[in-house]
């Protein structure tokens, strides 16, 4: 049976703590993890501003939510950004809404303006015929 919506932005993304048998997925606040040697990392996390538990909880959290496979969370806006901007190539099309942050539409026109990536913007309502 599907949880409801208030449920899973509650509890999608939380396992308990293996350690200390917490239920609620505690903040992580360290930057390093556990290597079996320098350069030679264990199973799981290496470095805390790659990944680490307390995002991939986040993650799979928004997922859930927007009913997705999977979630990327990032530090902010502009670090999301660059990282789907350089999964494109040259001359693709990228769709986007016109009420985004406006220093989205700059880096679009003064960044990457060389690689003539193509930005259409307009209503979310709108890109319906896209789908």
């Amino acid at each position: 049976m599907k949880q409801k919506f208030e449920t899973r932005a509650i509890h999608a993304g939380c396992e308990s703590e293996p350690v200390t048998g917490a239920v609620m997925t505690p903040i992580f606040q360290t930057s390093t993890f556990v290597q079996e040697s320098p350069g030679k990392k264990k199973e799981g996390y290496a470095y805390a501003r790659t990944h680490n538990p307390t995002r991939t909880a986040l993650e799979k959290n928004i997922a859930s939510l927007e009913e997705g496979e999977y979630g990327l969370a990032f530090s902010s806006g502009m670090a999301a950004i660059s990282t789907v901007t350089q999964m494109l190539n040259a001359s693709d099309h990228v769709l986007s809404c016109d009420d985004v942050y406006s220093g989205t539409f700059r880096t679009f026109e003064k960044v990457f303006k060389r690689y003539n990536l193509i930005l259409y913007k307009g209503r979310a309502e709108g890109f319906k015929e896209f789908s």
